[in-house]
């Protein structure tokens, strides 16, 4: 098929059509989360993003393999070279086992995506179910001569992999800045260089987990993972690998050099990534003590919050702006956020009460029939969510003028109407009602059939002239949160929220 979607490559640092290696399959490996904490906006991010990437290339057609990993326990995060396993310090803490911390905080952050309306991937694997594979990475690693083995451990040798091939190629970063950007941590007098990082690290006495291997009992360095698995479920070459900014430099760094290493070749067409959500500039993660929980959001339980905000909104927030934009993080602009989505959801709720006429004016025909192909125009350029969101406001305005009786609208363009609000809405965009999934559809529905027996019954009681009546219940109406406007064509009812 004709791709007319063009993609912003990380490693050409330029947008590209978007041409799938072995069409119409496309093979998508995205990291996930490392499982020892309650998931915060930072892990909302890069879910939301690459789920709209997942949603969108299906609707075009492909079939898409859309992996995305779980870190769990084993190995120091980072470069394995320094600091205790936080999922095993925390176990140790709390007297529990690693593995049963992972699977509560991979519970946790499941239930999360479950609520920001994230689709699961086509596969989840954990790096712990995959240590065989890594031994055998940093095996071929070894046996092509871009490793070595130091006291047990395994380390990637960059200097004889930048002979033949060129670290730095993903972050534009040289190997002399790379060494001199090097800490000076533990395990430096086993290295031949302290830019080389760990394949394979001995285990100490007190590290829980270990695994058995060729070199020592120990554990695969972070980097490994995900060469491994994206190799084992993709193949050996596949069309998108995707993550978050913060990790070009070193992890999708080490795994490009880690691929052409074991295999001679690269192994991933394009790159993605998500740029960063902050706080008053500053980074939001756990290692800068300035995170907000998912929960916390929904909840409104935390001091920077004004109020709770729902996982729509949150989800919206983060559409709101192109994925490689930095966002930072305000009340205001969350607050902005949920009033943009009640408009929207509002002006797709109020398409129910359109009325059809027997031809268009000429300025809504207009909005109608352009509205698809600008959305796809849109999306096709590197999904710039954004400008979608504000076709489908200038939707909204031709609805309420609809509503309001200012225009008119055919069938057939009513029906185009619903049905590119439906799509792009809902389908792409990932939205959905506030409340959705549990039953609340029919609730609503329920809802609505009681309001409109209420205004039937001040429909009548002015109709009996009983003003009393019919006043007292649109403001008893109006109390309670409901707009009610009478038309020469009837009465429209709306809940403001």
């Amino acid at each position: 098929m004709e791709s007319k979607l063009v993609i912003y490559n990380t490693l050409t640092r330029q947008k590209e059509r978007f041409e799938p290696l072995h069409a119409p399959n496309v093979g998508m490996y995205v990291c996930g989360p490392t499982v020892y904490g309650d998931p915060h906006l930072g892990h909302a991010r890069p879910a939301i993003t690459f789920d709209l990437v997942f949603r969108y290339l299906k609707h075009l057609g492909y079939k898409v393999r859309y992996v995305r990993n779980i870190t769990d326990v084993g190995h120091l995060e980072h470069d394995a070279d320094e600091g205790e396993d936080k999922i095993a310090k925390k176990a140790r803490l709390e007297q529990l086992e690693p593995m049963e911390i992972a699977q509560y905080y991979t519970n946790r952050y499941h239930q999360a995506m479950d609520a920001l309306n994230v689709l699961r991937p086509s596969i989840e694997p954990h790096a712990t179910g995959h240590i065989i594979e890594q031994q055998q990475l940093v095996q071929q690693i070894l046996d092509n001569g871009f490793a070595y083995e130091s006291n047990g451990s395994v380390y990637f040798d960059i200097e004889a992999y930048n002979k033949q091939f060129k670290y730095g190629i993903l972050s534009g970063r040289s190997l002399e800045n790379i060494k001199d950007a090097s800490r000076e941590l533990d395990g430096v007098g086993e290295k031949r260089n302290q830019a080389d990082f760990a394949l394979w690290k001995k285990a100490q006495p007190e590290h829980i987990m270990r695994w058995p291997s060729p070199w020592s009992d120990g554990f695969p360095g972070w980097h490994c993972e995900c060469t491994a698995m994206g190799r084992k479920y993709l193949g050996e070459e596949f069309d998108i690998h995707g993550g978050g900014m913060d990790l070009v430099f070193p992890h999708h760094e080490c795994e490009i050099a880690q691929a052409q290493a074991s295999m001679g070749h690269p192994a991933v067409k394009y790159w993605m990534h998500n740029n960063m959500l902050t706080i008053n500039g500053q980074k939001m993660g756990k290692s800068y003590n300035n995170f907000i929980t998912l929960e916390q959001f929904f909840t409104g339980n935390h001091p920077l919050l004004k109020k709770a905000y729902s996982p729509m909104t949150i989800r919206f927030f983060v559409l709101s702006a192109h994925y490689r934009g930095t966002v930072d993080f305000s009340n205001e602009a969350l607050e902005a956020a949920e009033k943009g989505l009640e408009k929207l959801m509002n002006a797709i709720a109020d398409l129910e009460r359109v009325q059809v006429a027997d031809k268009c004016d000429a300025e809504t025909e207009k909005v109608v029939k352009a509205l698809r192909q600008k959305c796809y125009d849109a999306m096709n350029d590197d999904f710039a969510t954004p400008q979608v969101i504000s076709y489908l406001f200038e939707a909204c305005t031709t609805i309420n003028k609809l509503v309001d009786h200012k225009a008119t609208i055919c069938a057939d363009c009513l029906k185009e109407l619903k049905e590119v609000m439906q799509l792009f809405t809902f389908d792409i965009l990932g939205l959905r009602s506030q409340e959705s999934g549990d039953g609340s559809q029919a609730r609503e529905e329920a809802f609505g059939k009681v309001v409109d027996m209420v205004l039937e019954l001040r429909a009548k009681a002015k109709a009996n002239k009983d003003w009393a009546t019919s006043d007292k219940i649109r403001d008893e109406l109006a109390a309670a949160g409901f707009e009610v406007k009478d038309t020469k064509d009837g009465v429209t009812w709306k809940l403001n929220k």
